[in-house]
């Protein structure tokens, strides 16, 4: 009996992308569709009334739209990976000079728009059979884990151990080592493998098993990014030794990562095979691959995009 996986990752707030991702199941006939980390969007962009027209600026342009298209506007922001936020001129001057209101706005249009796909998930997916399953990465607030526990057929896979089917257990891991960034759900290496090591010991198949873990292994391909301060943008490995080692020593089925947009491959690290998709999110463009999985191995594997 084949198990068919569609996985993506990295969708970072793109509602045409979530959109691709829950109806994937059925375009490419899989039994189970996982979603890695960074769900959500990381700026807002604020849709400005002024008179009867609305306008918003971002990427480099203004872009105005008239009150009865402002729906389209707004779409077309969101599925580039924006939260979107209709407001006035004089809010966003308030805004610009509070952080703090700043941020709390920032976190309830994410968990609005965790709640917005959790119920396109739902409708999609219902009546389906497949199995989906979403881990917050790094860059997703806390917050939004209880938003999608709600959910009736999408399920939080973060922290804990999942049954992909009869034989393939799960676990997923959203947080990373450390960024330039300061994200949400990072830590030290030695605390990133305690955290890994924990979720294995609740495994009773390793062999058999997959390791959703958003980042990648330390110099495996999967994690080369340019230089964040370099102006040649030379490739270097940024991914986890924490992961690499854990993956080294246990030796799973699947490893699936994301993390690196632009490290999109195939690798082997033992026996286990290691992948990321990457992420074209900004484009509209869902990067998947899909996995045919039999009772103890992999049977095929092959990049997608739709």
């Amino acid at each position: 009996m084949i198990t068919r996986v569609f996985y993506a990752t990295d969708v970072h707030g793109s509602e045409k992308c979530w959109i691709k991702f829950v109806n994937a199941g059925k375009f490419y006939k899989a039994n189970a569709i996982i979603l890695g980390g960074d769900m959500t969007a990381k700026r807002i962009i604020p849709i400005m009334q002024q008179g009867s027209v609305y306008e918003a600026f971002f990427e480099g342009k203004k872009w105005s739209s008239p009150a009865d298209k402002v729906d389209e506007l707004e779409m077309m922001i969101r599925n580039k990976g924006y939260c979107t936020y209709r407001t006035t001129p004089d809010k966003v001057e308030e805004l610009t000079h509070n952080a703090k209101k700043r941020d709390e706005l920032f976190l309830e249009l994410a968990t609005d728009t965790v709640r917005r796909w959790m119920r396109i998930g739902d409708e999609r997916l219902k009546n389906t059979n497949i199995k989906c399953f979403v881990c917050p990465g790094n860059d997703d607030v806390p917050e939004i884990d209880q938003v999608i526990e709600e959910s009736e057929f999408v399920t939080n896979a973060g922290n804990k151990v999942v049954m992909i089917d009869d034989n393939h257990e799960m676990i997923s891991l959203g947080w990373c080592n450390p960024t330039p960034w300061d994200t949400y759900k990072e830590c030290s290496e030695e605390e990133l493998y305690k955290k890994i090591e924990n979720l294995v010991s609740q495994l009773k198949s390793v062999a058999n098993s997959i390791f959703n873990l958003h980042a990648p292994p330390y110099g495996s391909g999967l994690d080369s990014a340019p230089e964040s301060d370099a102006a040649t943008r030379n490739l270097v490995p940024v991914g986890s030794t924490a992961v690499g080692d854990a993956i080294q020593k246990h030796q799973p089925l699947l490893g699936l990562h994301g993390h690196i947009h632009e490290a999109r491959g195939f690798t082997k690290i033992g026996c286990t095979l290691c992948v990321n998709p990457a992420s074209s999110y900004e484009r509209g463009i869902l990067l998947g691959v899909l996995i045919n999985l039999d009772e103890k191995s992999i049977k095929s594997y092959i990049p997608v995009v739709g």
